[in-house]
């Protein structure tokens, strides 16, 4: 048994949208990776606090025929005879054929256009829309707001951490937002899950972009899209949940193109006659 546990086991989950119980298998068999070629489905049942059924029905979300076929799956991977890691090339280019391989889950996971409809839906009908992202996840935070700024009235950005972000949240909300937008990215900082459970509690609709079905964030948000967050490189590579920003702000767009088509004519003749680019 190798350690490869939390690369690999994410990977095998990350590309099928989890329900509640199914997202706390998954925890189980990621915390207990040494332990999880050995257990059986009632023992992993009872370590998840769910049925046996469950776990059957969980294997076969996954495209398996049943829990065994699934643990032999797990063990050969974590044995290394099915190792997701690209072969060939130097570290770099391993890295970015890495990351091609999210953007291919990624594409996917987008097969079922449910979730990502529902969420641009939600997010171009709350006014303010404060979009959330903390440390590693505030340039995404920032990239995402940037755009939605041109097709929506009011975004805001929450990027600083600290208790400060409760009262923005408190004041997003009585201003009438409706929904709130995070970028929950690894390693998942306290103050980002304290906001999401404050949101919760504030009666807003929560939308998180982050790594995996399994992240904390999943158990705290309404919609959770996914998206594979690269580790081939000293730092993370963000290239799959940058693309599903963007997609989602399409989805936004698509939501209420009337409207999005007359901010962008009035943004486009704004920066005509500002003179802000050189073409």
């Amino acid at each position: 048994m190798t350690d490869a546990a939390g690369t690999k086991l994410p990977a095998l989950f990350s590309s099928t949208r989890l329900t509640p119980a199914q997202r706390r298998i998954a925890r189980c068999l990621v915390d207990q990776a040494s332990m999880a070629t050995y257990m059986s489905a009632s023992e992993l049942a009872a370590l998840a606090g769910v049925s046996q059924p469950s776990v059957t029905r969980f294997a076969i979300a996954l495209g398996f025929e049943g829990y065994p076929d699934l643990r032999r799956h797990i063990a050969k991977l974590m044995s290394g005879q099915q190792a997701d890691e690209p072969t060939g090339g130097n570290q770099f280019q391993r890295a970015v054929s890495a990351e091609q391989d999210n953007l291919r889950k990624l594409s996917d996971l987008l097969t079922d256009e449910r979730p990502i409809t529902e969420a641009g839906q939600a997010l171009m009908n709350s006014q303010p829309l404060p979009v959330l992202g903390l440390r590693a996840a505030a340039p995404a935070a920032g990239y995402f707001g940037y755009f939605a700024a041109k097709i929506h009235p009011d975004v805001r950005i929450l990027d600083a951490g600290g208790s400060e972000i409760g009262d923005q949240l408190q004041q997003a909300r009585s201003a009438g937002a409706r929904s709130l937008l995070a970028f929950v990215l690894p390693r998942y900082p306290r103050d980002t899950l304290a906001a999401l459970t404050e949101a919760r509690q504030l009666g807003m609709h929560v939308v998180s972009i982050t790594d995996s079905p399994m992240s904390p964030a999943a158990e705290l948000s309404d919609i959770v899209l996914p998206a594979a967050v690269g580790s081939q490189l000293v730092f993370d590579l963000h290239t799959a949940p940058m693309v599903l920003a963007m997609v989602l702000l399409q989805a936004m767009c698509d939501a209420a193109p009337t409207e999005t088509t007359q901010r962008l004519e009035n943004f486009e003749l704004s920066a005509a006659r500002r003179d802000i680019f050189s073409t």
